[in-house]
């Protein structure tokens, strides 16, 4: 039905931002400033982690440098509420794999706008879900890379040194290094 007198408006319907990269790229950094520029503009932020993310803070979304931001652990995406206005911000979104889809799908629809951040590449070298199905369903993508831990060029992969065939694995430094493509070598399937 088109806007006319007597109809009302359209919902509005959220946008959608992913923040993707490698490991030690600053992924939670860039989630961190644009948190702060939401509230900085009046609006509701509502910060989410992966509950099974207990590192450096279990209740705040953490930088490696040591930043913290409060956060509610969650252990499915289903949990979050959020309404028109509002601004979720989800990071490590790829611990929660394809399930993650629906629910922000979900939180679109409801009128939030949507920012995830996370490890788009696993540790053999393979599209980590859920960014097969976000990427294309974005507003905006913003991928950063780091430096690489062996020749210093732009890292692009997170290659795993811990000996564990898990696809996620809840890790930092030491348990995992930061490569650019030529130097990464993936885990054996």
């Amino acid at each position: 039905m088109p806007d006319g007198p007597g109809n009302p408006p359209p919902a509005r319907h959220g946008t959608l931002e992913v923040i993707c990269g490698p490991m030690f790229a600053g992924k939670t950094t860039a989630l961190l400033a644009r948190i702060a520029a939401v509230r900085a503009a009046g609006r509701r932020a509502i910060a989410v982690k992966p509950a099974r993310d207990t590192r450096y803070d279990p209740g705040a979304l953490a930088t490696h440098d040591g930043r913290r931001e409060p956060a509610v652990p969650v252990r499915a995406l289903a949990e979050v509420v959020a309404g028109p206005g509002d601004a979720v911000f989800v990071d490590e979104v790829h611990f929660f794999g394809s399930d993650a889809v629906p629910p922000i799908e979900a939180l679109l629809a409801a009128g939030a706008d949507v920012t995830v951040a996370g490890c788009d590449i696993d540790h053999f070298g393979g599209a980590f879900a859920p960014f097969d199905a976000l990427l294309p369903r974005a507003s905006v993508v913003t991928r950063i890379t780091g430096t690489c831990a062996r020749c210093g060029a732009p890292s692009t992969h997170s290659e795993r040194l811990l000996a564990t065939r898990e696809r996620v694995v809840v890790g930092g430094i030491g348990d995992f290094v930061a490569t650019c493509a030529a130097c990464f070598r993936p885990m054996a399937r």
